[in-house]
């Protein structure tokens, strides 16, 4: 393994790309898409289901009724529930995150768009978003949807994530550049 490698990301990204092809087959690319992102709000906002998919201690059989149920009840698209239930048995739940994000990619990229991760030091305004979206559609010549986050730690500025390639315009990114030109002179 090269050094940077992440395992659960390639596991993710896995059943993500295997989720896209069934949904892509099925004509149900659309609605498993809202689907998935409806169920990266939930991991992301709902500490227990967060803790519930992350816990080596919840058994199998509990793990497929609860995302069973929780297919049912949300009324998911056959492809992405068997998905789910295919994760949960083979105790995958943990990468759950990882392969949303991954398959919210896949899905931008089949409509020709590109997913920005966008990190800033406070929330952005719907104009600095749109400007920011209208810069990089310039630069990338593909429509961008930003993913922001909010990270205080950055003191100001952004950083921009596509793919692999990443722009740090943060005070914290250039503090710590000016940190580590500091000590190669001293």
């Amino acid at each position: 393994m090269h050094e940077g490698f992440d395992l659960s990301n390639a596991i993710g990204h896995r059943y993500a790309k295997a989720l896209f092809e069934l949904s892509k087959d099925a004509k149900s690319l659309k609605a498993v898409e809202s689907q998935v992102e409806e169920l990266s709000v939930m991991i992301n906002s709902n500490a227990e289901f967060a803790e519930f998919v992350n816990s080596p201690l919840v058994g199998r059989e509990d793990q497929n009724a609860v995302m069973a149920a929780i297919s049912k009840k949300s009324k998911f698209a056959p492809e992405l529930a068997n998905t789910l239930a295919l994760m949960a048995d083979k105790r995958r739940l943990p990468v759950l995150g990882q392969m949303a994000e991954a398959f919210k990619v896949l899905a931008a990229e089949e409509r020709n768009e590109l997913v920005a991760e966008v990190t800033s030091a406070k929330k952005l305004s719907a104009a600095q978003s749109k400007a920011l979206a209208a810069t990089l559609k310039a630069k990338m010549g593909k429509t961008v949807t930003l993913q922001t986050i909010i990270d205080e730690s950055l003191i100001g500025g952004l950083i921009v994530k596509m793919g692999s390639t990443m722009i740090d315009s943060s005070v914290k990114g250039k503090l710590s550049k000016l940190h580590n030109a500091m000590k190669e002179v001293g």
